[in-house]
């Protein structure tokens, strides 16, 4: 069955994460996407924490698997009118280069809107398009910093701490994501496209939504994790075991008698201040040392094992190798065992969307910089002659 963006052209021209992810996500809708990168060097995601045994980045290939490589210099004049003549029969053109630099080439919205009144222009960027620090350059980590979401990990009197993951990368993504569906679908009322602008400090802020709602009402930051989360006073959190670590999701009135019997301390039955979902910030930390060290009495699989029989909301804290191998995550295509031309059977990351009547799809290779730039020129009208021209012109 064809994906729900079946017949859907993006020319990514983004790099190393918040553009690609994004782009990522179309292709596996069903979108046909052509990543467009500079000539000899390619998106700087190709260089970022090489692996050896395959000879190139983790972050390349999660982004990009299953698009389509264009080596494309947009500096040139040549290359310049290469992407107009795409963008004559493109959907989407998406980047995350620093906000107008596009402009600065002649390919801002306005340029190719003249050239195809239909295409949508999509651009991530660090801090926004407008204001007087709109041009500042960033990436993940400042994303974080800049947007709120670094200061609140961790404990009090602890050292700050960035996520583990590119999450503000990742959101900046989604949303970019979300902007390019729904202006998809307005085009199919208006017959017009528009542009789209998101950051990664935009994308920060809508993901601590809640917590700035806090400050706006109260006066007061949130504050940080310390374990839990700064606003849930429940049993919210993170507990170390005999020989790792678990969290929990919070213990609803219906659940408590339940946990009282898993973990065997009856005596928590006395406290009636225990059994409700959400209390006050004295009863979480009363609960908290309650509970801290009852949870190192067993191991993380022994209290995995016993709180499931009690239905209760927890889940171990898990590394990515036993993330990888749970049936629940590969019965979801989630994570994915796929056949590679070269390497075999190697797992991927799969969908984190599952729909029945357009099923999404994921790349199973990845491209070698500039792999289908001929193929893609032919089938936008360039010969052989043509190709070569731009060759010596500098422009592939």
């Amino acid at each position: 069955m064809a994906g729900a963006l079946e017949g859907v052209k993006v020319l990514d021209l983004s790099t190393l994460v918040q553009g690609p992810q994004a782009a990522a996500l179309l292709h596996d809708l069903g979108a046909d996407v052509i990543k467009v990168e500079l000539p000899e060097i390619g998106d700087l995601g190709r260089h970022i924490g090489m692996l050896e045994s395959i000879g190139i980045s983790p972050v390349y290939i999660a982004c990009n698997r299953g698009k389509r490589s264009l080596t494309l210099d947009l500096r040139v004049a040549e290359g310049k009118a290469v992407l107009e003549k795409l963008c004559e029969s493109a959907d989407v053109v998406l980047s995350n280069f620093q906000p107008g630099t596009l402009e600065e080439w002649g390919l801002g919205y306005e340029q190719l809107k003249a050239i195809n009144p239909r295409i949508i222009w999509a651009a991530g960027s660090f801090l926004g398009h407008l204001g007087e620090e709109a041009t500042r350059e960033g990436a993940d980590m400042v994303g974080q910093a800049y947007g709120g979401m670094m200061a609140n990990n961790g404990s009090d009197g602890g050292s700050i701490t960035p996520a583990g993951g590119l999450v503000a990368d990742h959101c900046g993504s989604l949303n970019l994501t979300a902007g390019i569906l729904a202006a998809l679908y307005a085009r199919e009322r208006t017959g017009e496209g528009q542009q789209i602008n998101v950051s990664l400090v935009g994308g920060q802020i809508w993901a601590q939504a809640s917590e700035f709602t806090h400050y706006f009402h109260s006066g007061e930051t949130a504050g940080r994790a310390n374990g839990g989360h700064p606003l849930v006073h429940a049993l919210y959190g993170v507990f170390a075991t005999k020989d790792g670590h678990l969290a929990f999701a919070g213990c609803p009135e219906h659940l408590w008698p339940k946990l009282v019997e898993a973990v065997e301390h009856p005596e928590l039955l006395d406290n009636p201040r225990f059994g409700t979902y959400v209390s006050t910030p004295e009863i979480k930390k009363e609960l908290f040392e309650a509970f801290e060290p009852i949870m190192k009495e067993r191991t993380t699989a022994e209290w995995n094992e016993r709180l499931s029989q009690y239905e209760q909301r927890f889940a171990p804290v898990r590394t990515h190798d036993e993330v990888a191998a749970d049936p629940q995550v590969l019965v979801n295509n989630y994570i994915v065992e796929v056949e590679h031309a070269e390497l075999g059977k190697v797992k991927m990351i799969g969908s984190p969307i599952n729909m029945t009547g357009t099923p999404t799809r994921w790349g199973t290779e990845w491209a070698e910089l500039g792999q289908h730039t001929e193929e893609i020129l032919l089938e936008h009208g360039y010969d052989w002659e043509q190709i070569s021209a731009l060759r010596d012109a500098g422009a592939l």
